[in-house]
């Protein structure tokens, strides 16, 4: 794994843990820490040890505050630099989206603007109490492109989008449970062991199994009629040797010890 400045990379056995590491602004998001996210993730998704993959911010006190405004002069300041810099935003969220691992965002303090698409490119997401959540974009006189709308709408319906960026407001982790944008709220001194021990459940799992099934998900949203390719390779799980360990395990009443084969 390459060393990044902005972006901390750990695993443990199977489980990777990815950390935003700007802690003295709040795990704010530069250009850099953009372009680190999608490298991490590049790397991560092409490696076949990797279970679950745990996405949080340094410090505790933040997932992320969303942009660093403070290089918006320099490198969001027109149309012409804002796109280019909305491609690397994209990159990242696509690579957390689309990679092939179950990934779960950890959530402390505010998750705001593009730490909330972070969150929402995460398949779960599970937040302490005091989380605050929301995306002020209408304050700054800024628009979400489509790839990070898309992030958002995979979550919660369009209704509850428009609120959250019509109004701008910041919100708490009750209210964001209530409307779908994240599975579980957890006491602040008990969130990280919740999370870490769903990530342990997931990666017990059958790792082919896991990477099908959030394949299939990502799949149905496209409301294309499914080829017969696509079908049977929805039964191919049966043709594994994981398949094979799993049902004698349960038949035979102990736990399965999953290959990934």
């Amino acid at each position: 794994m390459a060393s990044f400045d902005h972006i901390l990379v750990s695993s443990d056995d199977n489980i990777s843990t990815v950390t935003l590491n700007r802690p003295g602004k709040l795990n704010a998001l530069n250009r850099l820490a953009w372009e680190e996210l999608a490298g991490v993730f590049t790397e991560l998704n092409a490696l076949g040890s990797v279970r679950c993959i745990i996405v949080r911010g340094a410090g505790g006190k933040a997932f992320s505050a969303g942009a660093d405004i403070s290089e918006f002069c320099d490198e969001r300041s027109n149309v012409v630099q804002a796109t280019a810099y909305g491609g690397i935003v994209e990159a990242a969220i696509n690579a957390i989206a689309e990679g092939p691992h179950p990934t779960i965002a950890l959530v402390e303090g505010a998750c705001v603007g593009g730490g909330l698409e972070i969150a929402c490119a995460c398949d779960i997401r599970i937040c302490s109490e005091s989380s605050r959540f929301g995306i002020p974009v209408s304050r700054l006189g800024l628009t979400m492109a489509y790839p990070e709308l898309q992030a958002l709408l995979s979550v919660v319906a369009s209704p509850v989008a428009k609120e959250i960026l019509f109004s701008g407001e910041l919100f708490g982790a009750q209210r964001a449970a209530a409307v779908g944008l994240v599975n579980r709220v957890v006491a602040d001194d008990l969130v990280q062991q919740e999370a870490y021990a769903l990530a342990t459940r997931v990666a017990k799992g059958a790792p082919l199994v896991n990477r099908w099934h959030k394949k299939f998900i990502r799949r149905l949203a496209d409301s294309k009629p499914l080829t017969n390719e696509e079908v049977r390779e929805s039964y191919e799980a049966f043709g594994t040797k994981d398949f094979r360990r799993g049902y004698r395990a349960f038949l035979g009443k102990t736990d399965p010890d999953f290959k990934g084969g």
